[in-house]
């Protein structure tokens, strides 16, 4: 399977996809560590990709997003940015629809 196949499951894999550096348990990256913090604050159900584990797919996918850094969250198939992007729109409510309208957010979160 070519790396861009590769890169297309892993979005289709869930609603909420976060590529980062380590896993939610274990962040190799404050930023990443950030995201996944507010991901978990709205209760949010989410599948993740550690990039360290495939130096192929993360070099990759910078092309493919068109994102130079990591974390990246996709909601729906879709990048939605990085860690900045991801609580700017924690705080003002926009990532907890967009989590809410992907079917991913758990009962009594946020």
């Amino acid at each position: 399977m070519d790396v861009n196949d590769r890169i297309r499951k892993e979005i289709s894999a869930a609603h909420v996809v976060l590529f980062m550096k380590g896993t939610p348990d274990l962040p190799q990256c404050g930023f990443s560590a950030q995201t996944v913090a507010a991901l978990r604050n709205l209760g949010a159900k989410f599948h993740y990709v550690n990039i360290f584990e495939d130096p192929e797919m993360r070099d990759a996918l910078k092309r493919y997003s068109n994102w130079p850094t990591f974390p990246q969250l996709y909601i729906n198939g879709e990048l939605v940015g990085g860690c900045d992007i991801a609580l700017q729109m924690h705080r003002n409510g926009e990532l907890q629809r967009l989590v809410e309208s992907a079917g991913a957010a758990t009962a009594g979160a946020g």
